[in-house]
């Protein structure tokens, strides 16, 4: 499955939506996404959402996505 993470590059900046990233990572689970964004980045986590199809669909045709393996 593939989830997108928003996220903040810093804990200690307040978040901004202005200054709100995404990455894409393929996991099991989101608490699996959860662990490895955590223990592989610094990032402030806002929000894990798990890709449907059409969804998935749609954020590829995007050129900013690319899937993150860590």
């Amino acid at each position: 499955m593939i989830y997108k993470v928003l996220y903040q590059e810093s804990e200690l900046d307040n978040p901004r939506r202005e200054s709100t990233k995404s990455i894409y990572v393929d996991a099991n689970s989101s608490i699996e996404v959860r662990q490895a964004v955590e223990n592989n980045t610094d990032y402030h986590i806002e929000f894990i959402q798990e890709l449907d199809e059409e969804h998935l669909e749609y954020e590829q045709k995007s050129p900013d996505y690319k899937l993150t393996e860590f």
